[in-house]
Formats: structure tokens, sequence, C-alpha cells
């Protein structure tokens, strides 16, 4: 039965004919149904013995699960007590990764509510698009960034509340908290009552938002995790995903709860040399991010040594063979590289250790199936270049979106992403099959950026592409038209890419911008980006 009262984003999911299939088919993926994800992971904890054991970290601060559990509670009852909010409303979240913000993320989602996180560097026009969408009621934001979400709230009032945390005021979510008892009983919650809601752009610029249940996080915890990480109760994790995403929220915070593992989060932002420094101080053994951040970290984990890293997970981006031996040089470390989407949580091709085939991604996670197909659905033979397709215990629901029929097909899933496939299994990666430009491990839709560019006075029409390069996998590059008057010079060139940054997310801005007298278009006026990435 669904505790959910407000059914707002349970109405605005697909049609069971457009629903992916999905498979069960391991005996660990036989879950109730009826469970609550944070009850399962945080409250029944110290029946599995990690009570005691530290669970999160920060410079001055370690939280045991036990300690946590009183936290996450008193958050909670801030919530529903003192905010008035009810199963299945939904709240945004809005913070860099910390110890504040993953309490916040773990009392919403335990209390029956719908997480919507967000990435930190969004602005207030790309807020807006999500409350618009998504329609929270409350926002609970670091106090720092509090600025981007007041202008987004009032052009959004059915964002009735915002609560800051990591914040000193007495109006503070962590002074509301300090006025709790710490005992909250976790929303007996169905198995498919909605936890969370990951907004991605996609290729088009308008956000996405696919739907996660309880069930399916749990699941998850018992495909790539159970199988491939092997994670331990010592372990300790640390990374530069953003909570926000996916792959941040199930590296650094769900799949380290479910192994009894501990998570640090920094007071500042990563450096390459930082983050080696930081796995010698805190001896962390299990580290997330992207191979971009691994090539500037490989001559300074050769410098210094990391004796207690085990593990290095790589994800967010085509992981370059040249990356994984010069980390492996630099290490002795075989990297752990891993291909998953917002649109099903997190990994599900992936190898580790002996497994590992230079070249290749690895094969399907357990628990899931995956084959390469041509236009029709039909598997191709092997060695030759598809589309991947997918299925397995979680899959896409888009909420409220018609592109949910251009990933779901006839019961499977379609990432958008080009593979072959080898005799033993093997997945290699050849490219995103759409307009997806990957950098340094963020996801940049190009229509976004350009419509960015299309609000400066000196621009007539633009295309934006991923070129590739060899620092980033790839980078923003626009192609721009100016409108009479105007001089393609580099002065031109940096108002331009402080004007994009100014208004959508700082890391969207183009590297390069090249100046052209027109751009290629079909007949019927459709920008031709594929002449674009032909472009010497």
């Amino acid at each position: 039965m669904s505790a959910q009262i407000d059914r707002f984003v349970h109405d605005g999911l697909p049609p069971a004919d457009q629903l992916p299939v999905f498979r069960y088919d391991l005996p660990e993926l036989q879950l109730p149904d009826q469970l609550n994800l944070v009850e399962e992971l945080l409250d029944k904890a110290p029946a599995k013995g990690f009570g005691d054991k530290p669970m999160l970290r920060a410079p001055g601060r370690i939280l045991t699960y036990a300690q946590a559990a009183v936290e996450v509670n008193r958050i909670a009852q801030v919530l529903t007590e003192d905010l008035g909010l009810v199963p299945g409303n939904r709240v945004l979240l809005r913070g860099g990764n910390s110890i504040p913000m993953a309490l916040a993320w773990l009392a919403v989602v335990k209390a029956g509510l719908i997480a919507v996180a967000t990435m930190p560097l969004l602005r207030s026009r790309e807020l807006g698009e999500i409350i618009d969408k998504a329609r929270p009621v409350v926002a609970l934001c670091e106090a720092k960034l509090l600025d981007e979400m007041q202008i987004a709230q009032q052009a959004f009032p059915s964002l009735r509340t915002i609560v800051a945390f990591k914040s000193d005021a007495a109006d503070a979510l962590e002074a509301r908290a300090a006025t709790k008892s710490g005992h909250f009983i976790a929303c007996p919650t169905s198995a498919d009552d909605v936890a969370l809601l990951a907004f991605t752009s996609g290729t088009t610029g308008k956000p996405k938002a696919p739907v996660t249940t309880h069930r399916d996080v749990l699941a998850m915890c018992e495909t790539w995790p159970r199988h491939i990480l092997k994670a331990r109760s010592d372990d300790i994790v640390m990374g530069s995903p953003p909570l926000a995403f996916t792959f941040g929220l199930g590296g650094l915070l769900v799949y380290p709860m479910w192994a009894g593992s501990s998570v640090y989060f920094p007071d500042i932002g990563y450096t390459p040399e930082g983050m080696v420094k930081l796995i010698n101080e805190t001896g962390a053994t299990i580290v997330y991010t992207a191979p971009t951040f691994y090539r500037q970290m490989a001559p300074f984990a050769k410098q210094y040594g990391v004796p207690t890293l085990r593990i290095t997970v790589s994800a967010g981006e085509a992981l370059p063979d040249a990356t994984r031996q010069l980390w492996k040089d630099a290490t002795g470390i075989e990297m752990l590289d891993g291909i998953g989407g917002t649109e099903v949580f997190h990994i599900y091709i992936s190898a580790a250790g002996h497994e590992v085939r230079r070249g290749a991604i690895g094969k399907a996670v357990p628990g899931f199936t995956a084959k390469v197909v041509d236009d029709e659905g039909n598997e191709v033979p092997r060695g030759t270049v598809g589309k991947l397709a997918i299925q397995g215990p979680v899959g896409c629901r888009y909420f409220d979106d018609a592109r949910q029929t251009a990933y779901v097909k006839n019961g499977w899933n379609y990432p958008g992403d080009a593979f072959r496939q080898d005799d033993d299994g093997y997945f290699f990666y050849q490219a995103r099959a759409d307009d997806m430009i990957i950098t340094a491990g963020y996801n940049v839709g190009g229509p976004e950026v350009e419509d960015a560019l299309l609000q400066h006075p000196a621009v007539a029409e633009c295309g934006v592409i991923g070129k590739p390069d060899e620092d980033r996998g790839m980078i923003v590059k626009a192609y721009c038209v100016l409108k009479p008057g105007h001089t393609g010079d580099a002065v031109l060139t940096k108002a331009l890419q402080d004007h994009v940054k100014a208004l959508i997310a700082p890391y969207k801005y183009p590297r390069e911008i090249e100046f052209v007298t027109a751009l290629p278009r079909t007949e019927t006026g459709k920008l031709q980006r594929f002449r674009l990435r032909q472009t010497p």
C-alpha cells in the first residue's frame, strides 16, 4: 500500500505500456513490497553490527550510524511537524557534498517525501525549470547558495518555504532540529513509492526527471555494489561526484551505508594534488571520480603514494585506456570502470580486478541483461557497432515527459550509447548516440548552451557541439554567426563566455568559440550538428 498521500508524481508516471520490463532474476533482488530505504540502511544498521561504526566524516566531525540516525530523525521531525509536509510532497535540496546535505537527503526520504537534489552550480533560471516541473513545497538550501534560490522562488512562489542549513541563524535547519527529540518512525512506504526525482538535462536542455523508488535504490545495492565493488565495513570512501548526481548519491552515500562503510566529505573542493593528500590523511580506501581527474591525480599519486587505497571507480565519461594505464603505472591499482545512467540510478556495465579487459568497460552487471541492437531492436552480430539496450531490476520512468517512448522501446531501456560486444560478453563503448556533450564528467546539452548564447545581443545564430579533448574527454565548442556591426575577436569571445557563465552553470560555458558566416542546416532549417563535428 502506498503511503504517499500527495499523488502528484505518481499521477505523472508513464502508462504501463510505456514502462520497461523489470527483472528480479537474482535471489537477493526479491525485496518485500513494503519498505523504506532509509529504515533499511540506517535504522537497521545496529542489528547488522554497524551502529557504533563511523558513517559520516568531515574535518573535525565524525558521526556513527547511531548518531546519524538521531540527526536524521530530528530533521524529519522538522519537515513533518514544523513545516507540515506529508508523504509524497517534494523537497528541493541544494548544497555541496557535506554531512548536513547527506543528513537532509536521508531525512526527506525517511519521512516518505520525495528528494529533488540539485547541483550547487545551477543558476536561478535552471532552478526555476526544476521547481516548475517538480513543484516542491519546501527547499533545504545551503546558506552560501541562498541568493539564486531566492531569485528562483520569486518567479515560482509555489515553493513556499526555504530553510537554510550549514548556518548559525536562529531559523536555520540546525537550530530547528536541535529542539527535536530525535525519535521518528520511518514512513511505512511501499517499495514502489517514490524516493527521488533526479533531474538530468539530456540533449535538449529541457530538464527530464527520472523517477526512482525505494525498491529501485535497494535493488541497485544488490547488483553492482554486491557483485563488482565489494566494499567492506572498514572502507573509508571519498570522491568528487555531487550527491545531486545519482553517481555521487550511490557511491558516496547509499552504497557505503549498505556495506557499513564510512564516507569522508572535505570542507573545500578537491584539487588533484589535494585529493591525493586527503586520501593519505584520511586513510581512504575507495575513491570515485572522473577519468579527467584521475589523469591529473596520477603524477601526485606517484609522488606521494596512496598506500591505503584499494579501489578507484571511474564513471561519468568514457575512460580512455591511456588513462587507465597511467593510473595503474602510478598506483598499481586497476581502475574499476563502469557505465550507468540517472534513468536507472547507477552502473549496469562494469568490471573489476582480473575481470578487466583493456579497452572494454566490462560485462553486464549481475541482475542486468544487455545487448547491442540495430534500429529495429534486433541484436547485431558480436563485433558490430549498434545501440545499447538493457533490462534489469530498475528502468526508466520519466516523470510527465513524452521522451519516455524514446528511452523505452518494447520493454528495453535505450540509454543512447553506441557499443560493440565481443564474443566473451565484454562491451566496448563507441560514442553517444545523440548530441550529449560529456566534459570532465559533466553532462552538457548543446541546445541549452545555444539558448544562452542567443541571448547575447551580438549573436545571430549558433551551434554547439562536443569537441574531443585529451584532458577533459570533450570540451564545449560553439560556432557563432554574429549580427552586423560586431567583430569576432578575443574580446567578444571572452564576453560571450562570461555571458553563458552568468546564465547557466559555469561548467557549461564554451571553452572554444569559432566565428563563422553561416551554419549548416537542412532544407527545413534544422541545424546539422554532425557537420559541425566534421569541421577540421
